[in-house]
């Protein structure tokens, strides 16, 4: 069976569970529902707001390298710290954290393999705790990596071209008979279907029942059913980039894709550009 290209971006539940006291990891939750962290968390564990925390207070945007630092830096990251994200729903919003620290410039970080849902499927330990660190002054040192992130202009240019465009979102979405989850309604974009020839492969197939990874060889054998290969470059979107993050992250960081990009824009940008290539069915 092959491996992962990075296997030490993932952690297991039994690793963390016995270094949960570690002074040099810190453990940060980023989930859909920003309410689940008050209903129990991994015991000294932060929680991070993903609308209010991770965005822009003005615009449509990231927070910058500065915004990062003074967020890592209220969670008690110092230099040397080890981050250590999990959530709900296979990691779904955790994985849309961890590439967005990573495009911000911030390297020691990792996914709990399985986040929250293999968790409690172990009936590991969750608290109501809400601990208290000090602020480390830290700043992010890393370059940014503007190439893991596709924006509008590019997505334009490479429509039709070489590039294997990943929808992750649900067929339903992808064929045009729904613009958005049913439980987002609120979030949609001008006209259904789904970006010319892109190819549909729902992201939550890379995830186990448990919410883990699947193996490499089993990614592999997903992404290349649909004609998806390390040989090209790659742009994923959903939504709003979240599912496509997890997607990202199998590709790029576990198969080792040497060009992947995440459209953050997703649909809600592409789907109300006049004049964009869209197919539907």
């Amino acid at each position: 069976m092959g491996e992962y290209a990075k296997p030490d971006v993932l952690v297991e539940t039994g690793w963390l569970e016995e270094h949960v006291d570690d002074p040099n990891i810190r453990i940060i939750e980023v989930d859909e529902d920003t309410s689940a962290y008050e209903k129990g968390h991994i015991k000294g564990s932060v929680g991070w707001n993903w609308t209010t925390d991770l965005h822009a207070p003005v615009g449509r945007d990231y927070v910058d390298r500065a915004g990062l630092s003074d967020l890592l830096s209220k969670a008690g990251v110092a230099p040397g710290t080890t981050v250590i994200l999990y959530g709900g729903n296979n990691n779904w919003f955790a994985a849309y954290a961890y590439w967005i620290v990573k495009l911000r410039g911030f390297d020691d970080v990792k996914l709990l393999n399985g986040g929250r849902k293999k968790w409690e499927l172990e009936s590991r330990e969750l608290t109501h705790e809400v601990p208290s660190y000090a602020t480390s002054g830290i700043t992010v040192a890393g370059a940014e990596r503007p190439e893991i992130r596709a924006l509008r202009d590019e997505v334009l240019a490479q429509v039709g071209s070489k590039v294997g465009f990943v929808d992750v979102r649900s067929p339903e979405e992808y064929r045009g008979e729904k613009l958005a989850p049913d439980h987002l309604p609120q979030e949609q974009a001008q006209v259904p279907g789904h970006i010319a020839g892109a190819a549909n492969i729902p992201w939550a197939k890379a995830a186990n029942e448990d919410g883990t990874f699947k193996s490499a060889d089993e990614l592999r054998a997903l992404y290349e059913a649909e004609g998806i290969t390390s040989g090209q470059e790659v742009i994923a979107y959903c939504r709003i980039g979240e599912r496509s993050s997890h997607t990202w992250f199998a590709l790029q960081e576990l198969l080792g894709f040497p060009n992947v990009k995440n459209y953050d824009g997703s649909w809600t940008e592409y789907g109300s550009l006049v004049g964009a290539p869209v197919e539907k069915g």
